[in-house]
């Protein structure tokens, strides 16, 4: 344009990828982390862990750290320090690490769940696998409304609520904050069994974690053994047997962080935990990368100060809170129910229910053995003619496997002992009633069903 000035060129429109490095340093300014991390260079690399100097001063036992190397971005935990170096159990794999890499602290891991997380699955770091989109984060509690109850400060636990599972409900009852094992070998039906109970309608949220679980079977536990209808108010967090043990080591964590997010909240809160064994076999791993001798079995001092940790954060909250209901499966190795952790947990629990193999070759399902299983809280929630009904069938039942070697044999009379012939008439009608599958319809009244279905064999 001639004696005047250049025209201005026209605006172009911004590229996709220039938006999304504009919307994530947004996100990274608007999210409170400092916008500087102290740094360190990698020094040590071994096929779990890696060492790193330059971050002793500022670092702190659990905080995450990233890791930047020719294979990307990586992260970690440190779980070690010393004076001069940090060990980071790393959440891949340790060996995309090279010397010389740059590692950054960028401080503890936050979780902070919303109402929106629920019918969703995420990793152990609170990050999305459903391939359903984005999570919205949600309100960062305070740490002093998070942190465990203090012992005087907690509601006491009374109130029961009603399994669904008549075998349970009848033995076993359940009180809200009451935290119960159910103890097995593999292959026997705890993972059945625990989607059973996270079917119950007593809860307002369901936290799911799956520890070490294979990953063929968790979209089908997800979506078949828990349901569209129980999904909806559950949580999942997944960790598979593939996975890092630090990976496996935070999805409990994880898991419990959203549990006390929602009871903070007023929830009632059941928590499934599958399975606490898969925990302590990843705490053990991480402890004895960094050195620490073992002591039971394999297993280092620390897996058994880290287990009363987590599982004392479950439990009734605190006056004008909510509950977490906790469930937890204990894999007993080689069915031996007096192994270092399965001893461990069933003296910080509340009750435990006993799986028996031999039940479930029998094919009796759930394969609750009566005998062995007991609640702590079940004098809350059985009224004095129940209790004095369930010590009866008890009683009926031990002396009915008691004999069982004799009757098999021959050498059983009928008449000559009447509580011996009551308890081989009723026993296997009672196995008979307390059978249940998860297509079953949830007993709303296990001691009526009981009744009837007794009522409905005599008169027969």
């Amino acid at each position: 344009m001639e004696g005047g000035e250049a025209p201005l060129p026209a605006p172009q429109a911004a590229r996709p990828d220039m938006l999304a490095a504009l919307e994530q340093s947004f996100s990274e300014f608007v999210s409170g982390r400092p916008l500087l991390a102290h740094g360190g260079r990698v020094t040590e690399v071994s096929p779990t862990h890696y060492r790193a100097r330059g971050l002793s001063g500022a670092a702190r036992l659990g905080d995450v750290v990233e890791l930047r190397s020719r294979a990307g971005r990586r992260m970690g935990e440190i779980v070690q320090i010393d004076a001069s170096d940090i060990v980071v159990a790393p959440f891949e794999v340790a060996a995309d690490a090279g010397v010389g890499d740059a590692v950054f602290d960028l401080g503890p891991l936050v979780v902070a769940p919303s109402r929106s997380w629920r019918g969703r699955a995420v990793d152990a770091l609170g990050r999305p696998i459903d391939k359903k989109g984005p999570l919205a984060a949600g309100e960062r509690h305070s740490a002093e409304a998070l942190k465990t109850p203090p012992a005087l400060g907690r509601q006491r636990v009374g109130t029961p609520f009603v399994t669904g599972v008549r075998v349970i409900d009848i033995f076993t009852p359940l009180c809200y904050g009451q935290r119960l094992g159910v103890f097995a070998g593999s292959g026997v039906g705890k993972s059945t069994l625990l989607a059973m109970l996270a079917a119950a309608d007593a809860f307002d949220t369901v936290v799911v974690a799956l520890v070490g679980e294979r990953g063929r079977e968790v979209r089908e536990f997800l979506e078949d053994t828990i349901g569209p209808r129980a999904m909806a108010k559950t949580v999942a967090v997944v960790a598979t047997s593939d996975e890092s043990a630090t990976m496996r080591k935070h999805a409990p964590g994880t898991a419990m962080r959203i549990a006390e997010t929602f009871r903070a909240c007023g929830d009632r809160v059941l928590l499934i935990l599958d399975s606490i064994t898969r925990f302590a076999h990843a705490l053990r791993e991480v402890a004895t990368g960094t050195g620490e001798p073992p002591v039971a079995r394999g297993y280092p001092a620390s897996v058994f100060t880290d287990l009363p940790k987590l599982l004392e954060r479950a439990g009734p909250g605190v006056e004008g809170a909510g509950s977490i209901t906790a469930i937890l499966s204990v894999l007993v190795d080689g069915d031996d129910h007096n192994d270092p952790i399965a001893d461990s947990v069933r003296g910080i629990l509340d009750g435990h229910v006993v799986l028996d193999r031999a039940i479930a070759e029998q094919g009796r399902y759930p394969p609750v053995n009566p005998l062995a299983s007991i609640s702590r809280l079940a004098g809350k929630a059985w009224t004095d003619d129940q209790k004095s009904l369930v010590m009866r069938l008890r009683a009926m039942i031990s002396r009915f496997e008691d004999t069982r070697d004799i009757r098999l044999l021959g050498a059983y009379q009928p008449g000559a002992d009447a509580e011996l012939d009551i308890a081989v008439r009723q026993v296997p009608q009672l196995y008979e009633a307390f059978g249940q599958s998860p297509k079953d319809r949830p007993s709303r009244d296990p001691f009526g069903d009981l009744a009837r279905h007794l009522k409905g064999k005599a008169d027969g």
